[in-house]
């Protein structure tokens, strides 16, 4: 099943470029898997009940053009493979008239919602979400290589802003955070997100910083080195 919403560029979504961003587009990705899991009866309340929940793994994000405001959109979401414990999903923003702006693969791992641990994909999860071919993409690896030599860069506290239903950092706010210290300009053909582990409410997030060949890799990390998040812009 192919699910589709639709939308319009609003002011509060665009850049100074007057064009909508890259976070933002990975917000209507982020809500279409939501409205399509509540269509299907397997929404935040279902998900709460079973004390189950989806957490996202990996993003590839691709752009083709970036939106100007006002534009009016189609943004769909459909999953093609589910495998142990995890699914797979793509998803694609469209213009009004089909023209494809921005396209993405994304791995999500199904999980006790108490213990953090993966559970195989349930009967009921795998028999609602009717499975659509996988995109024709060119599909990146889902681990990211970190350069050697980068620049650690000043370390901040996770605020209330940051986080989510869940109580943790929403999967959106890590590549905001990652954005920031892109350069001026910067153009975003595509990003790669891994994520590897959750943080919350008062942690500190350490950022460093590393440039290969046009491509930027930005760790997001506690204070004792370990990532919470990956991200790749190119």
């Amino acid at each position: 099943m192919i699910y589709e919403f639709q939308s319009r560029v609003r002011y509060s979504e665009i850049g100074e470029d007057r064009r909508l961003t890259l976070d933002s587009i990975l917000n209507y990705f982020q809500d279409c898997t939501t409205f399509h899991s509540e269509v299907v009866g397997l929404g935040m309340e279902r998900l709460e009940e079973k004390r189950r929940i989806w957490m996202l793994s990996s993003w590839q994000i691709c752009v083709g053009r970036y939106p100007e405001m006002g534009e009016e959109l189609r943004i769909q979401t459909w999953p093609y493979e589910f495998k142990g414990f995890y699914g797979s999903r793509n998803f694609a923003l469209l213009s009004s008239e089909g023209e494809k702006l921005a396209w993405a693969n994304s791995l999500w791992v199904y999980a006790d919602r108490d213990t953090g641990k993966p559970v195989r994909v349930d009967q009921e999860e795998a028999a609602a979400y009717v499975l659509e071919p996988k995109m024709d993409m060119d599909y990146a690896p889902r681990k990211i290589a970190v350069p050697a030599e980068g620049r650690s860069m000043e370390s901040f506290e996770v605020k209330k802003h940051h986080l989510d239903t869940n109580h943790h950092v929403n999967n959106g706010q890590y590549i905001r955070m990652a954005g920031e210290y892109l350069p001026e300009n910067f153009y975003i053909k595509q990003m790669r997100a891994e994520y590897k582990s959750q943080a919350r409410l008062g942690d500190v997030i350490c950022p460093a910083v590393y440039e290969q060949e046009g491509r930027w890799v930005i760790t997001l990390s506690d204070q004792e080195g370990k990532p919470y998040c990956i991200a790749e812009f190119s």
